[in-house]
């Protein structure tokens, strides 16, 4: 299974930017879908996670701004990201928890696939 992001970039603060991130491969099922970012030296945080039936949760420093969905049938999450601040700032990374079917051993599997990174910038 592969994830990949995309949507990052340059944005003003106070503008917006939607993240995407897109699963193929082996996909049974997908459980829950989840944003997180690093910003330079710090640790990576969660950022907000969506269940597969649509139960969103959000990190505090998000809430009211960012908005996370998914649509099931194209395996895929998106993050909505509005009122951006400098402090947003950061590579974002998306992991999804997915059953998928492993030939090598011809047994099923649910694990954490995680994407590549998204770079977010935000100028004050």
């Amino acid at each position: 299974v592969q994830l990949q992001a995309s949507g990052g970039g340059l944005v003003q603060g106070g503008g917006s930017l939607r993240l995407s991130c897109a699963a193929s491969g082996i996909i049974i099922s997908i459980n829950d879908m989840a944003w997180y970012r690093q910003a330079p030296g710090k640790e990576r945080e969660l950022v907000a996670t969506v269940t597969s039936d649509g139960i969103a949760n959000y990190a505090d420093a998000v809430k009211g701004r960012f908005t996370i969905s998914r649509d099931n049938a194209k395996y895929t999450t998106y993050l909505q990201m509005n009122r951006l601040k400098p402090n947003d700032a950061a590579v974002y990374y998306c992991k999804m928890n997915v059953q998928t079917y492993r030939y090598e051993g011809a047994y099923y599997a649910t694990l954490d696939f995680w994407g590549q990174g998204t770079l977010v910038t935000v100028s004050s």
